[in-house]
């Protein structure tokens, strides 16, 4: 049986001629691609402004230090994500206020104001899975409090709440290009979009070396600086985005159709378009059923198995780690299976007849 991969990257003639285009320039750090590539994304998510940087964890780590995060700050994040949503935080000396999710796996709003004590200084909503939080909520919850909110759209390039494209509705927008995003650059990689032209400004200098010209450094900075082979690969990602989302949706509703009534499938709600970075299913003999499908060559994940708040790296720092009963629960039931942009609706099919076979509920 052929297999079936969790994820895969799209690579066509368009994209090798344009890593060629750039290999060939002769200029490979922050050059012409670069800046179209980021003119090109504040473009498509609707911001002033976006500045490409190395990777997500050092963009956000770079903002970070703009916006004065430091010790006996308190940032309110969900536990449910992947563990850099917390590490630049972590760096600056900060603490992580862990809430809980709701049933599409994002932050429970419900808890957020609850956990908003005088020393929170912001919230990071992280979209996991390609689904967002409802940000006239959370932004209007934001604003009360005088807080700033950092969307995490890792995991959700083009998805749009109520019309607006994700990363351009909250204060920034913080996106990573690794290979198995649904806009990728075929390596690490990320960027931060907002409307306010100062941050902006500062971060570009600060991502390298802290200057302006080649020799002049107004402040100390770092190395976190892009580059052009991926930035000329990213231009040909970016303008395939929406068809490659519009591809992974259409394989989320054969999912559900087939899948309904056998496994949990991921909700979407009427104000949200998600776009599927992971079809996430709660399943029940969880493990059982991903060694099955294992052996019959369906490749699947786990994301996450530990949940943030209870991982070493945290609860070595932090004493009074919270308990989260629903994200406690649903790592023990979650599944990711496949999708991506190159995936047919038969490879669906036969993880659906497989998923089927193994709970006895053939059609």
């Amino acid at each position: 049986m052929q297999k079936i991969p969790l994820s895969k990257c799209f690579v066509n003639p368009e994209v090798e001629e344009a890593a060629l285009r750039a290999l060939r320039s002769g200029q490979y750090i922050l050059g012409k691609e670069s800046q179209a590539f980021e003119a090109e994304l504040a473009a498509y998510t609707g911001t002033k402004q976006c500045v490409l940087g190395s990777s997500w964890t050092l963009s956000v780590y770079l903002l970070h230090q703009l916006q004065g995060v430091g010790p006996g700050d308190e940032i309110i994040v969900p536990s449910h994500t992947a563990f850099p949503t917390m590490e630049p935080l972590i760096h600056l000396g900060a603490r992580p206020v862990f809430v809980d999710v709701d049933d599409t796996y994002v932050m429970d709003l419900d808890q957020v104001e609850a956990a908003i004590t005088p020393r929170t200084v912001g919230i990071i909503p992280v979209y996991l899975y390609g689904h967002p939080v409802d940000l006239d909520r959370l932004m209007a919850m934001a604003a009360k409090h005088h807080l700033w909110v950092i969307e995490d759209c890792a995991q959700s390039q083009g998805a749009k709440y109520k019309g607006k494209t994700v990363g351009s509705i909250g204060d920034f927008g913080a996106f990573s290009f690794f290979p198995s995003k649904n806009l990728t650059v075929l390596g690490d990689g990320g960027c931060i979009t907002t409307h306010n032209t100062q941050i902006a400004d500062r971060l570009r200098m600060l991502r390298n070396h802290g200057r302006q010209a080649k020799y002049d450094h107004e402040f100390p900075g770092y190395n976190v600086r892009f580059n052009e082979i991926n930035a000329a690969i990213g231009r040909v990602m970016l303008k395939h985005l929406d068809g490659f989302n519009d591809h992974r949706r259409n394989i989320a509703a054969r999912y559900n159709e087939r899948l309904k009534g056998i496994v949990q499938t991921p909700p979407e709600r009427e104000w949200a378009r998600a776009v599927y970075h992971m079809y996430v299913v709660r399943c029940e003999r969880r493990d059982d059923l991903q060694k099955f499908l294992k052996e019959r060559n369906i490749e699947t994940g786990i994301h996450y198995p530990r949940p943030s708040h209870l991982q070493p790296a945290v609860t070595g720092l932090f004493p009074f780690i919270p308990r989260l009963p629903r994200t406690e629960q649903i790592v023990k039931e979650i599944l990711s299976l496949p999708i991506h942009s190159e995936m047919g609706l038969d490879a669906a099919d036969q993880v659906c007849d497989a998923i089927a076979g193994f709970y006895g509920k053939n059609r």
